[in-house]
């Protein structure tokens, strides 16, 4: 009587939509991807995006069509592939964009031209004129169009951006600068600026403990299914002594540097003593918490351990389950790929304006 009581569980033959209107709106937004993406395609312009453009609204790499009421458009630029900026390291923050004139050319400067002799030699030799197309390279060292119409110099060693066609200087402290205003555009805040940089200093480090959690994580697993009724106690006992002596560091590193921090009243002091006694109230707070929450579910324990044993099961009948956030975080890199492709291509629709 005791076995017809209890419920049979067919989860293979009972099993159906639970969730049919949240269906229905999930296939609605895949096919509103589709369509962005199918429109993007359809009106945007890959090869002003792939292959580039000047500043006369010629793509690079191709025969043009002449745009009424602009000078050197429509001009056959099949053999200049590659995309070129007189000052590349004139930045405009505001809109985003190098203010620069842009040319199609044939080759990229591969060293430093640091006069207009080089730069014309440079021409005569490679068949790549790096000035504006008005400009014959014999014209180079006697028209006074030159100032304006050649490139900045000295022009810095550059090549080609791989897929994109575009001349980008190799010495990269002029996006370094870039980076630097952005930093500011975005947040004039020098907190902000300690905290990456002293989160760039300790790179490797951040890197190795990332690297360590993963691995003691996976013994972890392996051992749960042996020793899981002495593991959770081991892990108990661990975290309760863990939280207390941790908050006791924090605590006593936070005396510790109010008594030095007087001697150096200097802001990156203050900010480690501020950051400290925050970090030690946290502490405080979680590990009177976890005291609180232990013990009210003290008796709760023998279904800790339950479920440990039954995870462990898991893992050693399905291993490849801890590769589950990998494949997650690869399809994710993968959805953001197409999104910001499709963005590019939406960039790049409507009338091409030079």
């Amino acid at each position: 009587s005791h076995k017809s009581s209890k419920r049979e569980w067919k989860p293979l033959e009972d099993h159906s939509c639970t969730d049919v209107p949240w269906l229905l709106l999930f296939i609605l937004f895949c096919v509103g991807m589709g369509f962005i993406c199918g429109f993007s395609i359809a009106t945007g312009a890959a090869a002003r995006l792939l292959s580039g453009y000047d500043s006369y609204g010629n793509i690079c790499g191709q025969k043009n069509v002449k745009v009424e009421g602009i000078i050197n458009s429509g001009l056959d630029l099949t053999h200049k592939k590659y995309v070129f900026f007189l000052d590349p390291c004139n930045i405009d923050l505001v809109h985003q964009r190098i203010k620069s004139l842009a040319l199609c050319v044939s080759a990229c400067p591969r060293k430093e031209l640091k006069t207009l002799a080089d730069i014309q030699k440079f021409a005569e030799t490679n068949g790549s004129s790096l000035c504006s197309y008005e400009l014959q390279p014999s014209e180079y060292t006697t028209d006074p169009r030159a100032a304006k119409l050649c490139p900045k110099y000295p022009v810095p060693e550059s090549a080609p951006i791989p897929f994109f066609h575009r001349c980008a200087p190799v010495n990269i402290s002029c996006y370094a600068k870039f980076a630097e205003a952005l930093i500011t555009f975005v947040s004039d805040s020098s907190v902000l600026h300690r905290l990456i940089s002293g989160v760039m200093t300790s790179k490797e480090i951040i890197m190795g403990l990332c690297l360590l959690s993963l691995v003691l994580s996976m013994i972890l697993m392996v051992i749960i299914r042996y020793i899981s009724r002495v593991l959770v106690w081991i892990l108990t006992i661990l975290v309760i002594l863990g939280s207390l002596g941790g908050t006791g560091v924090l605590w006593w590193l936070y005396a510790k540097q109010r008594i030095s921090a007087s001697a150096f009243e200097t802001q990156i002091a203050k900010d480690n003593l501020q950051a400290l006694l925050i970090y030690a109230i946290s502490a405080t707070v979680f590990t009177v918490i976890l005291f609180l929450i232990m013990l009210i579910m003290r008796k709760r324990v023998a279904l800790t351990i339950a479920l440990f044993h039954v995870a462990g099961k898991v893992f050693i009948h399905l291993p490849l389950l801890v590769f589950q956030p990998f494949w997650t975080f690869f399809v994710l890199i993968l959805f953001w790929t197409y999104w910001i492709t499709v963005l590019l291509f939406l960039g790049t629709t409507g009338k091409q304006l030079p």
